[in-house]
C-alpha cells in the first residue's frame, strides 16, 4: 500500500482521508503534539513537524506521495515553508507525485472574463505573491528530480459548515449587480476528491482549476446562502460606498472578478463532482428536515 504524506493537516485533508480511508497509509504532518490522538482516531499516523522550523522536518519518513495543503506565511513576498518541505523531501528521497492547494488569486482582476489554466500569473497582494513563488520553486523542484507535481488553483472553498452566513447575519453589504464581482467555488468534498485524483491522474508540472462549472456574482451567492437559510438577504451598495464601509480584507476580494473555467480539470482529472455548482449543496440543504435545518445554522452561527 502507498505512502501519503498530508502536509497542512486541516478540514480538506480529513475530508480526504475518510473517503480514501483503506486505500493508502496516510501521514498527516501537525506542528501540535496535541493532535497525535486525533489524527490516529482517524487511521493516520501523526508526524510531529514545523515547516517554519526545518530541524523538525528532519526524521520525514520517505513516502510515495505528498499532499502539500499548508499555506505560506502571513507576510513576506516567498514562501520558506515550501522551500523548508522541498528540501526535506529531496534529502530523504523523492515522492513520485505531489499535489499543492494554491489560489486563483494568483491572476489577479480579469475584469470578469473566462479564464484558462494558460493565462500569465498577476498577484496584486501578498498572499497571491506568496501562492505564485510557492507554485515556482514547485514546478522547478519537480522538473529538476523527475517529480510529478500539480497544483490545484482553488477559489472559495465551502460546505454546510463552511458558509458565509455569519456575514449574512451581520447584513455585511454586497455590490449592486452592475458593480459586483464574479467569483468562482468548490466544495471541500470535491477539492479533496480532485486532490486525490491529481495524485495519481495529473500530468506532471501541470495547473488545474480545482473550481466547480457556475460561477457567480458575489452578491449573487450570498442572496442564494440567505435564500436557502430563510434569512434576509444582504443590503446592496455600490462600488463607492462599499470603499467606506467594508474592511480592507472584503475589498481585496471585491477588487478582483474572474471566472474559471474547469474543462482541462475535467478532461483530464476525469472525475464527477458530488456538486457540480453551489446551488446543489444549497437545494441539499433545503430538502433537509426542520430538526437538521436548524442543527445547521446552530452549527454555523
Amino acid at each position: 500500500m502507498k505512502k501519503i504524506l498530508i502536509v497542512g493537516f486541516g478540514d480538506v485533508a480529513e475530508r480526504l482521508v475518510a473517503r480514501y480511508a483503506g486505500q493508502a497509509d496516510f501521514i498527516g504532518m501537525i506542528r501540535r503534539t496535541e493532535r497525535a490522538a486525533e489524527l490516529r482516531a482517524l487511521g493516520v499516523t501523526p508526524y510531529v513537524g514545523d515547516l517554519d522550523v526545518p530541524a523538525t522536518l528532519k526524521r520525514l519518513p520517505r513516502v510515495d506521495g505528498v499532499l502539500h495543503f499548508a499555506p505560506p506565511p502571513n507576510e513576506g513576498t516567498t514562501d520558506p515553508r515550501t522551500a523548508h518541505l522541498l528540501h526535506a523531501l529531496a534529502r530523504r528521497g523523492t515522492p513520485g507525485a505531489l499535489v499543492y492547494i494554491s489560489t486563483s488569486g494568483v491572476y489577479g482582476d480579469c475584469g470578469g472574463n473566462w479564464v484558462a489554466e494558460t493565462r500569465p500569473v498577476a498577484p496584486v497582494n501578498g498572499r497571491a505573491v506568496r501562492r505564485v513563488d510557492a507554485e515556482r520553486q514547485l514546478r522547478a523542484w519537480g522538473e529538476a528530480l523527475g517529480v510529478q507535481v500539480s497544483i490545484l488553483r482553488a477559489p472559495g472553498i465551502y460546505a454546510a459548515d463552511r458558509l458565509p452566513l455569519e456575514r449574512i447575519k451581520r447584513r455585511t453589504p454586497a455590490l449592486i449587480a452592475k458593480d459586483d464581482s464574479y467569483t468562482n467555488h468548490i466544495h471541500a468534498d470535491d477539492l479533496a476528491r480532485l486532490a486525490w485524483a491529481a495524485l495519481f491522474r495529473g500530468r506532471s508540472q501541470r495547473i488545474y482549476h480545482a473550481v466547480d462549472a457556475h460561477p457567480l456574482k458575489m452578491g449573487d451567492w450570498f442572496d442564494s446562502c440567505a435564500d436557502a437559510f430563510g434569512l434576509p438577504r444582504p443590503p446592496r451598495v455600490n462600488r463607492a460606498e462599499a470603499e467606506k464601509v467594508l474592511s480592507e480584507a472584503l475589498l481585496s476580494f471585491l477588487r478582483e472578478s474572474r471566472q474559471l473555467s474547469n474543462a482541462r480539470t475535467t478532461r483530464e482529472l476525469r472525475l464527477k463532482y458530488r456538486y457540480p455548482t453551489s446551488d446543489d449543496l444549497l437545494r441539499e440543504i433545503g430538502q433537509t428536515s426542520p430538526e437538521g435545518h436548524e442543527r445547521a445554522q446552530m452549527k454555523l452561527f
